[in-house]
């Protein structure tokens, strides 16, 4: 640990408990949510000044979680995890321990930037290309002009300037960060620097800034409401993507094969 990290510890915030139930899926405690009840847990977090890290589950970061433990561990970590995929609801069902929605990364982001908006949150943008990043500030600031941006960051920083990045985070005094950095790099940042940054709600939010800066098109909501978003990102780019959704869905539905009849425990 730095010296850096280790002063940062000293004034960190104390850890938001979340009082609403969870559910062990694939031996992972999912917290049983509606976006609403999300967002009032973000709120609460930022007024009390109280740590909220968030975590987000799809069955392609499950099934990663089952190959890289540092990552289950990073994920596991976070004292909010929330059904980011269609999947893992699905999934909730068949296991008899429904989840009562999705809570897609990009709509919490929407939701909190929306309530940011009227309570003045300070939010701070961390990841992308310094050309998206530029342009997710200016989307946000022309969207929801009561939100404070306490500062940026592009993503293409290497290990040894990750203490600094910290700090520049630490001394932007944020309420929210929004981290738009690719697993398992993003997981493994926010688990080893939250206490560093002090900022209340940490959420990762993948490639939502690609999404508000225009450079990708989300699906169109009938394809969200039959949980096809994944398609409509591999048809947009079938050369990148659809050898890893169809690994990492085949590889899901025999986790969750194996789920129905040996149920995983919390680790």
């Amino acid at each position: 640990m730095s010296v850096l990290q280790s002063e940062a510890d000293k004034t960190s915030l104390s850890t938001y408990l979340v009082t609403q139930d969870n559910v062990c899926l694939f031996g992972i405690k999912v917290h049983v949510l509606s976006s609403s009840q999300a967002l009032d847990n973000v709120d609460s977090a930022i007024k009390n000044r109280q740590s909220l890290h968030i975590g987000m589950l799809n069955a392609a970061k499950i099934v990663n979680m089952k190959r890289n433990p540092a990552l289950g561990e990073d994920v596991r970590s976070s004292n909010m995890i929330l059904a980011d995929g269609s999947a893992v609801v699905m999934a909730s069902k068949i296991l008899r321990k429904t989840l009562p929605e999705r809570v897609a990364g990009i709509d919490l982001m929407h939701g909190i930037l929306s309530r940011g908006n009227k309570e003045g949150y300070r939010i701070f943008c961390l990841g992308a290309t310094p050309e998206i990043s530029a342009k997710t500030e200016s989307e946000i600031r022309k969207q929801y002009p009561g939100v404070i941006i306490a500062g940026t960051q592009h993503g293409y920083f290497s290990d040894s300037e990750e203490a600094t990045v910290a700090q520049q985070i630490a001394d932007s005094n944020a309420d929210v960060l929004f981290v738009a950095i690719t697993s398992p790099k993003k997981e493994q940042f926010m688990a080893r620097w939250n206490k560093t940054m002090r900022v209340p709600v940490v959420h990762g939010v993948g490639g939502s800034f690609d999404v508000l800066a225009g450079k990708v098109q989300r699906a169109p909501l009938i394809w969200q409401k039959y949980g096809m978003e994944w398609l409509y990102r591999v048809v947009q780019e079938p050369g990148r993507l659809w050898k890893r959704y169809l690994i990492t869905n085949t590889l899901f539905l025999g986790m969750l094969a194996k789920e129905l009849f040996l149920p995983s425990k919390p680790l």
